[in-house]
């Protein structure tokens, strides 16, 4: 594990970043310094070794303890969230993928999901549903968004041999960016996800749990239209098996679906999911 240390010295703040080791022959761990970062309020995602700089949480700690980044990621996010409005809309596929790496050259594929794409599916979403766009228009960028992802996955590591996770939407949710986003997330994370993002029937659905044995089961829902479907697939799911099941997605940040158990999320933050996944099935 790698994270940042700060020490005090005459008022100001000093970061290192350290990574803990394991002394079998104690029995404990020890930290180790990596490298001498500087001071606090003056160090930039440069400073970190290069195979450390897509840390989320090295990335925060930076951001923390410099107003300047702080303001510089603000303005870099602002900045593309625009462009990604417009090249989604305008179905411009290239533009998009080269939006993508530029905001990773700076932060992380994490920051890009939840600070770029997320919230501005939702403003493509909410100008349709206000006619600001056409029904045409929001299509376009939907689609275009899914390749982007697909994209996004494809170079994803996918090494690894952690638990099985299965992802899927209800009956009549044609929309699985949801899955496709959370899919390309977990498997860099080293999950084993098949992602059944596609509408199918519940029973198909049943079939593949019984036949995979997946650790998890995630149902994304989007239209507020497809809660009742989608709370027939969760007590289906219950009734035959006992696994944990998370639902979330845009549907659920307004509604709540009653008389069921299951953990529900909407507006987390991609990397909490590994915690809540750890926690939903130990």
């Amino acid at each position: 594990m790698v994270y940042i240390r700060a020490k005090k010295v005459k008022g100001d703040q000093y970061l290192y970043l350290v990574k803990s080791i394991w002394d079998s022959k104690k029995n404990t761990s020890r930290q180790e310094i990596v490298k001498y970062l500087g001071k606090a309020s003056e160090v930039i995602k440069d400073d970190i070794p290069v195979e450390y700089q897509d840390n989320p949480k090295i990335l925060s700690v930076l951001a923390g303890h410099n107003p300047e980044d702080i303001k510089k990621r603000e303005e870099a996010s602002r900045k593309s969230r625009k462009q990604l409005y417009k090249k989604l809309t305008d179905g411009d596929i290239q533009s998009c993928v080269q939006i993508y790496k530029y905001y990773i050259k700076i932060f992380n594929s994490t920051d890009f999901f939840d600070k770029i794409l997320r919230p501005v599916m939702h403003q493509i979403g909410d100008d349709w549903a206000h006619n600001k766009i056409s029904i045409a228009t929001e299509h376009v960028a939907s689609n275009v968004a899914q390749t982007l992802v697909k994209i996004i996955m494809d170079e994803a590591n996918t090494s690894g041999n952690k638990k099985k996770i299965l992802l899927c939407v209800p009956v009549g949710e044609e929309h699985h960016l949801g899955c496709d986003v959370i899919e390309t997330y977990l498997t860099s994370k080293g999950y084993k996800v098949f992602n059944m993002g596609t509408s199918i029937p519940t029973e198909s659905i049943l079939h593949f749990i019984d036949d995979k044995n997946p650790e998890l089961v995630m149902v994304s829902i989007t239209l507020e239209d497809n809660l009742k479907a989608g709370q027939r697939l969760i007590k289906k799911i219950k009734e035959s098996f006992k696994i944990p099941i998370i639902v979330g997605g845009y549907a659920l940040e307004q509604e709540k679906i009653p008389n069921f158990d299951a953990e529900i999320f909407a507006n987390l933050s991609l990397d909490q999911l590994p915690k809540i996944i750890r926690t939903t099935i130990s």
